[in-house]
């Protein structure tokens, strides 16, 4: 409509370019959530803001030399390195550092305003001040911005709210289903249920709908923010927060169960005697018809009705049975008393069914106010009937003779992984408490008339320390949840957690260098260049500076011009990318999608004949199409590119057509040729992907691949030092001094390991005449290392319940200091084998080192321990729920090595002659 409607036109003035507010609902598309929305409009504002403070700064500038100081070759040269190479090479940088979709649209968005402006309007070379340009780019963001606003809000408007919620109800409805499943397949023994095509079903739609779900957190921070509903929002990100925890929780049941599995599978006999015969099946079958009888009436766990509980005589108080009464407890008299864990068992699935929010469009919160009983209840009567199913396996197996130490590992194996187990669903209960106190606390916070609103993020004006206060508080639940974005080439700077400064920062070459009193102090200071954003940033803006050089000198501004250079110098901004692979995908997918463009255009103006209505019919069908690549394909740069480049061939010939005055007479004026224009783009589109692989590939080139497997070694090589010393050691010494040794850093571990991920992508699109990317083999590594961070966080779990040890856990810390000192020396050491391998690509050696002896010495020694009447003294069974979590992590951590080591096996298990050749 601003090209096609005269009215609209005339508003935007008679320069040409009128097809921009086109190319703004193309990157702020209105298919989005209301969130999305308010996000993109306030990145579109701050958008123009930082163009046109360039744009005005610029012509300051070339005035100022120009006309005051009579140098203007001076005045050029310092517009183009400060402003034009200084200015993009930050929106490179900016772009790079926050990886956020729509910070990258409106980065492209600031950059055309900015090389239109600086290289195109002529008024910086011609020494002169003019707003007309900046004035229309303000004015067709305004346009752009607000037709998309209003589609958005007027048409199907989506609330990231309610997805929110919905996504709670998915996550939830999946807890409840892997839950049910994980816990019969471990009563059973049976692991054909956890490789059921209905647990891998629940599994996959948990981690897509987990993935959405935060998000959707993210586009609901800024609705909550406009409505001023700031604390609802607080208490949505505690309960996601929540919901990851219980994730983690699920996660430690399915490691013991695997535990169970692998330990029934293998039955050594040792003397006739199997650990699996003597222990597990006599303990475990007097529960076993509990499992067959709740298995028989509840075949299908996801169909479980609501429960309404009755609280049981001895239970609860008489006053808190007439409150009951009160609240209309009278229909719950004739419901049976619970009397076993495999009802109450039941009865905690229900409570998963229910929760959190009811059906749409409400979803009004479904807490019942007895559930907080019955779950109180559950976990009492639980506990009880786990402490009797410990001290009966024990009373299996301490016979008071001899064993062999591999039978009594595997003893205490097989009481490690149902205790960890038992404690993983007890921790999943306790979570669920915490669940619903959130879910009450929300339910009075969206329910309280009137309704407080608090528009507390405007208040810029506050002190530093109340800011402080808020992100120790709220935000830090928001921090946690919202992982990096997919979509990010590759990692700014891979310093987190991998400080290369940290990890000889000095060669002896530089050492030698350095000998002075002030070049390492110098070296030091300037650390920051040696950053990678910090490169890419400077590079980005150097190429710039020299691609827009022709428009700034005289004898070749005309032909920068002819062949449009700045749609030229926009494709280069859009295809430098980080690493070389990224590059190549962005400059196919740019060069791909203008040459489709330029097609359509060209035939879309040859059918059409320069009609109005025409072009636009044409335009709405071109727009689906797109859109559709957009928002449904997943292929978003190739689906906006197409669209650019019809908007800006097809609706540039009509602005032409109708006399717009911008000296656009080579390619036809009034008479537009729809061919030359086609052909300018697609070559100026083409000149500058080839000007931007040729500056990511010669300037400071990073390589995916080295980029990937240099990361995976140092991630490697950090997880050996957590290692090197002993987690547990912590709860005896307190934590380390150094930061590198602290187990929390998992969190940030796993981080890494999703920008590894996005490198794995990039590499696989970088040509190397040795051969393709293994992108599958490496996927599968990078997976394994994914489920060693998850045993990480399962251990942070359990030693943050209680940063100071108990009595009892403390004596049997210093029982199996030696055991734990080789254990996890011989962790670390097979951590530094992998990292090494994977930095030389070099085969690992057939001497592969194992650490089952030293896990089965710690097992050994814990059994003896416990059979110690004296010893052992004044420990509990929960005292052991600290060891049984380390015997898991580690003996899950040793089959990942293994693994990983097989990989690597196929990787580089073939030896070149070159690599023994001394050069």
């Amino acid at each position: 409509m601003a090209t096609f409607v005269p009215l609209i036109s005339d508003l935007l003035g008679q320069q040409d370019g009128k097809h921009m507010v086109a190319t703004v609902t193309v990157y702020f598309h209105p298919a989005r959530s209301q969130g999305s929305m308010f996000e993109a409009v306030g990145l579109a504002i701050l958008a123009f803001i930082y163009a046109a403070v360039i744009s005005f700064s610029s012509m300051g500038v070339s005035i100022l030399f120009g006309r005051t100081f009579d140098l203007m070759v001076l005045g050029h040269t310092i517009v183009l390195i400060v402003f034009c190479g200084g200015g993009l090479g930050l929106v490179g940088w900016v772009k790079q550092r926050l990886a956020n979709p729509l910070v990258n649209v409106a980065c492209s968005l600031t950059s055309l305003a900015l090389i239109t402006v600086l290289t195109k309007e002529g008024a910086v070379q011609a020494v002169e001040y003019s707003d007309d340009k900046v004035e229309q780019v303000m004015y067709m963001i305004i346009m752009g911005v607000t037709a998309a606003t209003a589609v958005c809000f007027l048409i199907r408007p989506i609330s990231a709210r309610k997805e929110l919620r919905q996504n709670m109800i998915h996550v939830t409805d999946s807890f409840g289903d892997m839950l049910a499943m994980i816990t019969r397949s471990f009563l059973l023994g049976n692991e054909e249920d956890l490789e059921h095509r209905a647990f891998i079903a629940a599994s996959d739609r948990y981690r897509t709908v987990f993935a959405t779900l935060t998000k959707n957190l993210r586009e609901a921070k800024f609705e909550h923010y406009v409505l001023g509903t700031e604390a609802e929002y607080q208490l949505e990100a505690k309960l996601v927060k929540c919901m990851q925890r219980m994730a983690q929780n699920i996660g430690g049941l399915r490691s013991a169960a695997t535990t169970q599995f692998d330990l029934l599978s293998q039955s050594p006999s040792y003397g006739g005697v199997t650990p699996s015969a003597s222990i597990y099946t006599p303990v475990t079958a007097p529960n076993m018809s509990l499992a067959d009888s709740w298995l028989t009436s509840q075949e299908n766990c996801g169909g479980l009705t609501a429960i309404h509980e009755h609280p049981e005589e001895n239970g609860m108080t008489q006053d808190s049975s007439d409150t009951e009464q009160q609240n209309g407890g009278e229909e719950f008299d004739n419901l049976p008393t619970v009397h076993s864990p495999i009802e109450i068992f039941d009865r905690f699935i229900s409570h998963l069914d229910e929760l959190p929010y009811g059906p749409a469009p409400e979803f009004k919160i479904a807490v019942n106010t007895q559930f907080h009983t019955s779950l109180v209840q559950a976990i009492r009567l639980y506990s009880d009937a786990r402490k009797e199913a410990l001290a009966l396996l024990y009373g299996k197996k301490d016979s008071g003779l001899a064993q062999p130490m591999e039978l009594e590992a595997d003893f205490e194996e097989v009481a490690a992984s149902c205790g960890h187990f038992s404690f993983s669903l007890q921790d999943f209960a306790e979570e669920m408490r915490v669940y619903l106190d959130i879910l009450d606390d929300l339910k009075e916070e969206t329910e309280r008339l009137p309704r407080q609103r608090s528009w507390n993020w405007l208040k810029f004006w506050r002190d530093t320390t109340t800011m402080d206060q808020l992100s120790k508080t709220g935000d830090m639940e928001r921090d946690s949840l919202i992982a990096p974005n997919g979509e990010m080439d590759v990692p700014s700077e891979m310093v987190s957690p991998l400080d290369r400064t940290h990890l000889a920062e000095y060669t002896s070459e530089k050492a030698r260098f350095l000998s002075s009193a002030y070049t390492p102090y110098l070296w030091k200071t300037l650390r920051v260049f040696r950053r990678d954003d910090i490169k890419f940033g400077i590079k980005v803006g150097a190429g710039a500076a020299m691609f827009a050089l022709p428009s700034f000198l005289f004898s070749t501004r005309e032909f920068y011009q002819h062949w449009r250079g700045e749609w030229g110098l926009l494709s280069y901004m859009l295809v430098c990318s980080m690493t070389i692979g990224a590059s190549n995908t962005t400059g196919f997918a740019r060069f791909f999608g203008t040459c489709l463009g330029a097609i359509c255009a060209v035939f879309t103006w040859t059918a059409s004949q320069g009609n109005a209505f025409v072009l636009a019919a044409f335009g709405w069908l071109m727009s689906l199409g797109t859109s559709y690549l957009i928002v449904a394909a997943g292929k978003a740069p190739l689906g906006r590119f197409i669209m650019l480049t019809y908007n800006l061939s097809a609706l540039y010939a009509y602005s032409l057509s109708v006399r717009d005055d911008d000296d656009d007479d080579d390619e036809g004026g009034v008479n537009p040729m729809i061919s030359e224009i086609a052909v300018h783009r697609v070559v100026a589109v083409l000149s500058g992907c080839l000007w931007g692989l040729i500056v990511t590939r010669l300037v400071w080139p990073i390589s995916a691949r080295s980029k990937f497997k240099d990361g995976l070694s140092l991630l490697w090589l950090r997880m050996g030092l957590i290692w090197k010393r002993d987690p547990l050691a912590m709860l005896l010494d307190g934590e380390s001094p150094n930061a590198y040794m602290k187990l929390r850093e998992e969190f940030e571990l796993q981080r890494f390991v999703s920008q590894l991920e996005n490198l794995r992508g990039a590499a696989a699109s970088e040509f190397e005449l040795r051969g393709p990317f293994p992108k599958a083999a490496y996927g599968r590594i990078l997976k394994s290392t994914s489920r060693m961070l998850d045993a990480f966080h399962a251990m942070n779990v359990v030693i943050n319940k209680d940063l100071t040890a108990s009595d009892g856990e403390s004596e049997l810390l210093r029982y199996t200091v030696g055991e734990r000192a080789q254990l996890c020396s011989r962790i670390s050491h097979l951590f530094q084998v992998l990292a090494s391998s994977m930095k030389l690509e070099f085969p690992l050696n057939d001497a592969f080192p194992s650490t089952d002896h030293a896990r089965d010495r710690l097992l050994a020694k814990i059994f003896k321990y416990r059979r110690d009447g004296n010893v052992a003294q004044g420990t509990t069974d929960e005292d052991y729920g600290l060891l049984y979590a380390y015997a898991l992590v580690t003996g899950q951590l040793s089959k990942e090595i293994k693994d990983i080591g097989k990989e690597i096996e196929s990787l580089f298990g073939v030896l070149d002659e070159d690599m023994f050749k001394l050069q």
